[in-house]
């Protein structure tokens, strides 16, 4: 629990055994508007350059979570949720500001902090939880970049979602959003994209784990072809996504 001069705060109104699960339900549902619907992670300029097809796609997948999510939001998530569960947040600032600076071209950045403000906005008022109140004032006072995983690490904390299945909820949650885009740029279709899904369970547990052994020193991820995807795509005549 936590307690201040004034207020305790505990496991919050109504908590059941099964509340940490309903949270991780709650917010890796598609319906749940952090903005995720809108981006496409880079996989809508490799379609544009026919660069990726339907039998390559888990391939694309895999190598962007193992080099790029893994190693920068993954590792992110973890390391903001064990600092905000300590309310350290000048850590948590500083996680915030290294993940933001790891972002390589100006799509991924937006892309990252306009999801990011959305979520921790939403869920100051769906939660009500001190920690995402404290950490949305930062954002809002501009005093923190305010990115999806350390909003999403942030949010898990304060809601006693444990780290190892925040970072590997957060996982998923990408490889949905990945495989909703495929579906609307007619790369797979519905079952299909279920066993991209499935099929991505393992390589979700591998980065899951490496990413909780990560200092900040270690943090950032390097995507390069992704990169390049999405720097053409800013420039594209046509775009389904904002990423």
């Amino acid at each position: 629990m936590y307690q201040d001069a004034d207020t305790t705060y505990g496991p919050g109104p109504g908590a059941t055994p099964l509340g940490p699960l309903l949270v991780q339900l709650q917010l890796t549902d598609s319906a749940f508007p952090s903005g995720f619907y809108t981006l496409s992670h880079s996989l809508e300029g490799f379609a544009q350059a026919r660069a990726v097809t339907p039998d390559t796609l888990a391939d694309l997948l895999a190598d962007v979570l193992r080099h790029g999510v893994g190693p920068g939001d993954a590792t992110a998530l973890a390391l903001a949720h064990r600092a905000a569960s300590a309310a350290d947040w000048p850590r948590v600032r500083a996680v915030d500001e290294r993940l933001y600076a790891s972002k390589l071209n100006r799509g991924m950045r937006l892309a990252a902090t306009r999801t990011g403000r959305q979520l921790v906005d939403l869920a100051a008022e769906v939660f009500a939880r001190p920690g995402i109140v404290e950490y949305a004032a930062l954002v809002a006072r501009r005093e923190s970049p305010g990115t999806q995983a350390v909003a999403a690490g942030v949010v898990y904390a304060a809601t006693d979602v444990p780290v190892e299945q925040a970072v590997a909820a957060d996982l998923f949650a990408f490889c949905a959003s990945f495989a909703g885009a495929a579906l609307r740029l007619r790369l797979t279709d519905h079952r299909r994209a279920q066993v991209l899904l499935r099929g991505a369970a393992e390589v979700i547990e591998e980065v899951g784990r490496a990413a909780l052994r990560r200092d900040l020193a270690d943090l950032g991820g390097h995507t390069f072809a992704a990169d390049v995807m999405s720097g053409r795509h800013e420039r594209a005549e046509a775009r389904l996504f904002a990423t």
